[in-house]
């Protein structure tokens, strides 16, 4: 495979883009700033409507922004059109052309570009092999299944060797096992991509999708979208362990939010009184939260494979009654009635006997590690 250019880096810087004027104006995008490494895999993560496909059209160069700056390297494309910037984008649909067969749908972008056809051939074969999808080249769209036929479109944007590829929600038409597959899938295909005799590739990609698991799985960073700003900016990990406001809590998967009252703070350890009693969590010295102040009200949001039975000696456990009981197979999700009415849900990986016929309404303790307790200002 041919040794791609380095990548590039994509800077952002305070764009903004609003759609009407006066009091029907619409800000889509809002103020966003974002550094992009070169060669990193960037999710743009948020609910529909949040802005994250009208920014990814101004990276392409399809919708121009309001206000703001957007570099590749040094170079200033915010106005530039987009036949200019050298992007390949792959879409929710697969707009395969069903005449063509699969390598004339790759090869078709460089015959736009007068590439001659003997070099079209090789590099529609070689984009192909970069998917897996090379044994399928003669073959019509309509004889692959759409997890192939999303590969194909993804070879089509790679063919023409782009400094930025970009991705808006393009497994959001396949069934749950076909995205599940394609995951590992395309994150191999954008950090290897132009690899050769050993050296490193890598393509700068950015993504925009709004599932979760797809993020989570697959970025090296992601920023969470809302009303056309980002709300936080962080790894994987980062953003799952460590939200900083509800909404990037419960939209990053499932937890449970306990009404507390700040009781007082030594170092990084908060102790604050819930309805069932004292918890301990443990402040990372790099949180951005104000300081808080005895009897502030604050929020906790605790994952529920966070959350374990107590053993008899545990210090000030979070006590309630069995509610409901939902078996999974290897987990069992319990939830617990609190008593001031608030459910939380435990979730108990290849449950014991004892657990699963425990009767609702009994009497259940609780734990959790500090460090897995995340403290939330109740106004985010």
């Amino acid at each position: 495979m041919a040794t791609s250019p380095m990548p590039t880096a994509i800077s952002i810087r305070s764009l903004h883009k609003t759609f009407g004027t006066g009091k029907a104006a619409t800000a889509a995008v809002d103020g966003i700033n974002i550094e992009i490494a070169p060669g990193e895999l960037f999710f743009l993560l948020g609910p529909s409507g949040c802005g994250k496909t009208t920014l990814l059209r101004m990276i392409a160069g399809f919708i121009d922004p309001t206000g703001g700056t957007i570099l590749f390297n040094d170079k200033n494309v915010t106005h530039a059109p987009p036949n200019t910037r050298n992007t390949g984008m792959v879409f929710q649909s697969y707009a395969l052309w069903p005449h063509m067969s699969v390598e004339q749908n790759v090869a078709f972008g460089l015959g736009v570009r007068k590439v001659p056809r003997a070099e079209r051939k090789r590099r529609a074969l070689e984009a192909l092999n970069a998917v897996q999808m090379g044994q399928y080249a003669r073959r019509k769209p309509n004889q692959l299944s759409g997890g192939q036929q999303q590969r194909v479109a993804l070879a089509r944007a790679l063919v023409i060797r782009p400094d930025v590829l970009l991705l808006d929600e393009p497994l959001s038409n396949l069934d749950a096992k076909l995205r599940n597959d394609l995951r590992t899938e395309i994150r191999r295909t954008c950090k290897t991509y132009g690899s050769d005799n050993g050296q490193p590739g890598g393509i700068t990609t950015i993504y925009v999708t709004h599932d979760q698991k797809e993020a989570l799985s697959m970025a090296d960073r992601i920023a969470v979208m809302r009303a056309g700003k980002i709300v936080q900016l962080g790894s994987p990990t980062d953003l799952y362990r460590r939200p900083r406001t509800r909404f990037v809590a419960e939209f990053l998967g499932q937890t449970n939010i306990i009404p507390a009252t700040v009781a007082g703070r030594e170092g990084n350890s908060l102790t604050v009184t819930t309805s069932s009693g004292p918890v301990r969590a443990e402040m990372p010295p790099e949180s951005t939260m104000p300081e808080p102040t005895p009897g502030a009200a604050v929020l906790l949001s605790i994952r529920p494979e966070s959350l374990r039975p107590a053993p008899r000696d545990a210090p000030s456990p979070i006590r309630g009654t069995l509610a409901e009981t939902t078996y999974l197979g290897e987990l069992l999700h319990r939830t617990i009635e609190l008593p001031d009415k608030t459910r939380v849900t435990i979730a108990e990986l290849n449950p014991s006997p004892e657990a699963l016929a425990q009767p609702l309404g009994s009497p259940v303790a609780l734990v959790a590690d500090p460090t897995d307790v995340v403290v939330i200002p109740t106004n985010e």
